[in-house]
């Protein structure tokens, strides 16, 4: 329970997934609670997509529970958990590229009929290059701009939890520092975030709390402003 008394927005307790006979995620154990941003920080192998699939219901995990805002959906399809306020922003963007941006941003409003001007007018607010690019297509945009787009795409379903599948990868520096400062805005608007990165130094830097990752297991948790002090943290992610 958080403070209020309310159930966490999302929970995953005791998860053990496994891909066949291997065993991914090890008595995985994180909550996130409505309005925060976590991140989640792990090297390759580490467990990080994993736990991405098994919060959306891609992957089932043989035993523990995934719950949203305290309903255990652990057994529910993809669909029903983005109806209950779930939403992507994936790896590498995954944009329809032979679309246009205003049809991509149509797209993430699909299951709502196909957004509101108040959606729009909000993604362009948050995102004043995407209006300029309404009309190009897709697929001929720059790195950084298609990740404006993709955030924009979930944002049009209204979501309660935005999940970020690796932001910052095959960004520039400059860009990813960007791109973070886009997700904070997005946060402070009143969407909880779970952004999943190797990039600890950035994303410690605008999240609540954070979750490290090794090899399935969690190997440490806490305020973002302490895991950044952890020398083991330092020496493993931050470089120093």
């Amino acid at each position: 329970m958080s403070a209020n008394g309310a159930p966490p927005l999302l929970e995953l307790n005791a998860v053990d997934t496994y891909y066949g006979q291997i065993h991914i995620l090890q008595a995985l154990s994180i909550r996130i609670a409505a309005g925060e941003l976590v991140c989640l920080l792990g090297g390759n192998a580490s467990g990080k997509s994993t736990t991405l699939k098994t919060i959306l219901g891609i992957v089932q995990p043989r035993n523990g529970t995934v719950s949203i805002e305290g309903e255990d959906v652990t057994k529910r399809p993809t669909s029903y958990r983005i109806a209950r306020g779930l939403a992507i922003v994936p790896e590498n963007r995954r944009l329809f590229a032979p679309m246009t941006v205003l049809e991509n941003l149509e797209m993430g409003a699909y299951l709502r009929g196909g957004g509101s001007k108040e959606d729009f007018d909000r993604v362009y607010e948050l995102f004043p290059r995407v209006y300029e690019r309404r009309t190009q297509l897709a697929g001929t945009l720059s790195g950084g701009e298609q990740q404006m787009v993709a955030m924009g795409r979930a944002l049009m379903s209204r979501p309660r939890l935005l999940l970020m599948d690796e932001p910052s990868m095959g960004l520039a520096p400059i860009l990813v520092e960007r791109n973070f400062e886009i997700i904070k805005q997005v946060h402070e608007s009143g969407v909880a975030i779970l952004v999943v990165e190797q990039n600890a130094n950035v994303s410690l830097s605008i999240a609540d709390r954070g979750y490290v990752l090794s090899t399935g297991r969690l190997v440490l948790e806490g305020k973002a402003a302490e895991l950044r002090e952890n020398d083991d943290l330092r020496k493993a992610y931050l470089g120093h």
